[in-house]
């Protein structure tokens, strides 16, 4: 393999890593912290929020089709569509995402 593919993985493993061993190390400093002071210690709001954020991240980050055309940006724009109809009504990730995906497929197929 090329140098330049090796430093792309290992920068995404990196990543990756920091995003989810920074939330566990902030957690445990934080349940340590009120535990020595005796109080009792809840998980902030936008700890619980951060997953998903980070799942949209990766989204926002593959909406833009490889090949430009057409039919991918109509696939594209049908399985946003999609899947910002699921979340509105059940608001839960794996189903939108599911759903969406599987509309991208189809609408791709249909076009192209």
């Amino acid at each position: 393999m090329q140098t330049d593919i090796w430093i792309a993985i290992i920068v995404a493993a990196v990543g990756t890593y920091a995003l989810r061993v920074g939330p566990l190390l902030w957690t445990q400093r934080h349940f340590n912290k009120h535990e020595a002071n005796n109080t009792e210690a809840r998980l902030p709001t936008w700890l619980s929020v951060l997953g998903p954020l980070m799942i949209a991240a990766m989204l926002g980050a593959s909406l833009i089709p490889k090949s430009p055309s057409m039919a991918s940006w109509v696939a594209t724009l049908v399985g946003t569509l999609v899947t910002a109809l699921i979340w509105r009504k059940y608001k839960t990730l794996g189903l939108p995402v599911f759903c969406g995906v599987l509309s991208f497929g189809l609408a791709f197929a249909f076009i192209a």
